[in-house]
């Protein structure tokens, strides 16, 4: 049997349920950490399994620039390569085709990359990001697409998703079906809700096993994002898997999984332990701040990783001042649990049928930032 999703239980639009894959089965509401290159930033693959994670994301075109995928499929797979036996999905490159748009030209049949780390060509196509996922042995393998960058005119985001939906019948056609391994859609057409719903249309006329919301968090803000995911959840098959790509915040994890999101990737948990910002059950905090420096307490009284069950406050912001390679990593290490915290309790609410009051719980409880 091919990658599937099974229901567990709902409470209003929120859903949780078991994804289940070659590498094993994945309860969602889920948050996989990004392992770009073949590893998450900061950690090693057993202090990602210490946080809860039991699936993360890598990436087609950073892995076919290094080491590639042909070197990857012969040392056994990416699973092997990085010491990470749980479930793994891997990005298709489309969104590159947006942020790096100075390296590269577009046209029907794919894109010409140029390098951004030795300047060298390349060429990606929706068969060729395929086959390079199937290399990596993805138990999720995304769709080609172009990611709509924000602004964009109706127009734009029209011609834009039109393209994204010819490479996705094209992604389909090259896919090899297997047991335990699925391809997902991507729904794009930036905030127009028409966009969006034609984009739907065409996604589950050809059919996937599961369907991504791509085109958000690129700047358009969070009232309209989940504008956008209220006109587009709803369409969207209600037996297999939603994913919300490069969300979010915890905020924004909450509001999506409210509206119906079952999945979520992004960088901002690894990228902010890296730059002394922690994610806390109080709020966030920048632990490079002065007060912290006397502060013998855990970071985050409610959390029980290793971070705030070993190390205080005063320590963190120590190792920040004096630039110690610790600090990013027991921060990050923090900030993953966190998000692993975060999604099981939004899971154990949709059960109990409870989720706005733990939501409402959850916003209550978030102080404002710390200051610099």
């Amino acid at each position: 049997m091919t990658l599937h999703w099974t229901a567990a239980g709902q409470d209003g639009a929120a859903r949780a349920g078991t994804l289940h894959t070659a590498h094993g089965e994945v309860e969602t509401p889920v948050f996989m950490p990004v392992g770009t290159a073949g590893t998450v930033k900061a950690m090693t693959a057993d202090a990602v399994r210490s946080t809860g994670a039991r699936m993360v994301l890598g990436n087609t075109y950073h892995l076919m620039l290094r080491p590639t995928a042909e070197r990857i499929a012969r040392l056994g797979g990416l699973h092997k390569f990085m010491d990470w036996h749980g479930p793994i999905l891997t990005d298709s490159g489309g969104y590159q085709v947006m942020s790096l748009n100075e390296l590269r030209k577009l046209d029907e049949d794919g894109v010409t990359f140029r390098s951004h780390v030795d300047g060298s060509k390349h060429r990606l196509t929706p068969e060729r990001s395929i086959e390079i996922q199937h290399l990596l042995g993805a138990d999720v393998t995304m769709c080609f697409d172009e990611c709509t960058p924000f602004p964009a005119t109706e127009e734009v985001a029209a011609a834009s998703m039109r393209l994204s939906m010819r490479w996705a019948a094209r992604s389909r056609a090259a896919f090899q079906p297997r047991a335990g391994h699925g391809l997902f859609g991507i729904v794009q057409g930036s905030v127009y809700p028409a966009l969006r719903a034609e984009s739907v249309a065409a996604l589950t006329a050809i059919g996937f096993e599961g369907y991504a919301v791509g085109g958000l968090a690129v700047g358009e803000g969070q009232e309209a994002m989940f504008a956008c995911l209220d006109v587009t959840t709803p369409l969207l098959p209600q037996d297999r898997p939603r994913y919300l790509m490069g969300v979010g915040t915890p905020a924004d994890i909450v509001g999506a999984v409210a509206r119906g999101i079952d999945m979520f990737d992004c960088v901002i948990p690894t990228r902010s332990g890296r730059t002394a910002r922690a994610y806390t059950s109080r709020g966030t905090l920048n632990m490079r701040n002065a007060r912290h420096a006397d502060d013998g307490s855990a970071l985050d009284p409610a959390c029980d990783c290793v971070t705030c069950t070993r190390h205080s406050r005063a320590y963190l912001n120590h190792l920040f001042k004096a630039e110690e390679m610790l600090g990013p990593m027991l921060l990050t290490w923090h900030n993953i649990h966190y998000y692993q915290t975060l999604t099981r309790r939004l899971r154990g609410a949709i059960l109990a049928g409870r989720f706005a009051e733990v939501a409402a719980e959850m916003a209550a409880e978030w102080a404002p930032e710390d200051t610099p």
